[in-house]
């Protein structure tokens, strides 16, 4: 399938582009997240001539044979290639902590496993690319949804574990279940707390399952997972969730401040290579979020 069978809305009833026996393989090219109207040469200021209605625009869907409501799709991404260059952008209106930086632009250049900035923000920083698909969904049974938030049958997940090689399940609510892919990523950490990854275009390798009669209720997975090396920790106490995801950021945007970083710099490395966990939530009544980000990501070049 090509970028340009694109759909902007979650309906039951989108005309599939593509039809597929169960464990075909078969190709998809995804444009960026803002379906391709984000370029390099862009400033900040153009960036408010976007249209924001056109994010994250999926491809597909695609019909799988044999499949029915009730029954489970088995998505497996094969292999996912991302271009040689991807954005990550600070919008006022959306991110963790929207409202308390500068709105900034920035662009990558995705090279040999390693993904750098182009100018003197983040110079010298190294991100190591492992490319996943932030929006893998089937169709919901009924209504119709935006692209933004995700839901039940999956959509906009941005979980960073949905990887070449992984294997995704979701509940099917429409017959053929018309399965659509969006939102590729070079490089994310968990959060995604500025609102933006590397955002880039990708050209996937897809093959899908039909597990009959399972009654999955919400969006499952099976991945791996490799991390290894020294990590920075910060962490945020609180009787509310929301705000100690929050503290612990701000705890690392500060850290890394007294390490030579700009704020707008520590911000947009903290969401595309830091993970933001829930380290407790038994001890009632404060929870601990913790924000993890690799050591050697922590020294200004």
């Amino acid at each position: 399938m090509m970028a340009s069978n694109i759909h902007f809305k979650w309906r039951p009833h989108n005309p599939p582009v593509l039809r597929v026996y169960p464990d075909e393989p078969f190709e998809v090219i995804i444009p960026d997240s803002s379906t391709s109207q984000i370029k390099p040469n862009f400033t900040v200021k153009q960036l408010a001539a976007i249209d924001e209605s056109k994010f994250d625009g999926a491809v597909g869907p695609v019909y799988v044979d044999g499949a029915n409501p009730g029954d489970t799709l088995e998505v497996i991404l094969d292999t996912i290639e991302v271009g040689d260059w991807g954005w990550t952008a600070i919008l006022n209106n959306f991110g963790l902590l929207k409202g308390s930086f500068e709105e900034t632009f920035v662009v990558w250049e995705i090279r040999d496993g390693w993904a750098a900035t182009k100018g003197d923000f983040l110079a010298g920083v190294r991100i190591p690319v492992r490319p996943f698909l932030g929006v893998v969904g089937a169709a919901p049974a009924e209504g119709e949804f935006g692209m933004i938030p995700p839901r039940y049958f999956g959509g906009n997940m941005d979980n960073r574990l949905l990887r070449g090689g992984s294997h995704l399940f979701l509940p099917v609510s429409r017959e053929g279940g018309l399965v659509s892919f969006a939102d590729p990523h070079a490089s994310q950490g968990d959060g995604e707390v500025c609102g933006t990854a590397i955002e880039t275009s990708a050209r996937i390798t897809v093959r899908i399952r039909v597990h009959k009669n399972t009654e999955l209720k919400t969006p499952m997975m099976e991945t791996s997972e490799e991390e290894v090396g020294e990590r920075v920790v910060t962490m945020g106490i609180s009787n509310d969730l929301y705000s100690a995801a929050k503290e612990a950021l701000l705890q690392m945007v500060h850290y890394l401040g007294d390490r030579g970083f700009t704020p707008e710099e520590a911000y947009v490395l903290c969401s595309v290579a830091g993970n933001l966990r829930i380290s407790e939530i038994v001890d009632e009544p404060n929870y601990v979020v913790s924000l993890v980000l690799p050591k050697e990501l922590t020294r200004k070049q």
